[in-house]
């Protein structure tokens, strides 16, 4: 529900399509749908290079939410359901 909620309030503003919080999210349709795609078809590496791409797209704009505000980087994860990432 949470999640339905995030993703309405996102959509409702197209005039932050370049915020990172956007882009994350759009990051994580992504990569939910390349995901299910790849269950029924294992062998598609054309895809999965795809998958790979996009999730170190995501993967940099996190780090770079969390370096520049934390508050929103936690809040962001919290309510895209994705796990923290490692910081070195």
């Amino acid at each position: 529900m949470v999640k339905n909620l995030f993703i309405s309030v996102i959509s409702q503003k197209e005039e932050n399509r370049g915020s990172v919080e956007f882009q994350v999210f759009s990051f994580t349709n992504k990569i939910r749908r390349l995901t299910s795609h790849l269950e029924l078809h294992r062998k598609d590496y054309l895809s999965q290079r795809g998958l790979r791409k996009i999730l170190g797209k995501r993967q940099r704009l996190l780090s770079y939410l969390a370096k520049k505000n934390r508050v929103r980087y936690k809040e962001l994860i919290g309510q895209l359901g994705i796990r923290e990432t490692k910081i070195r």
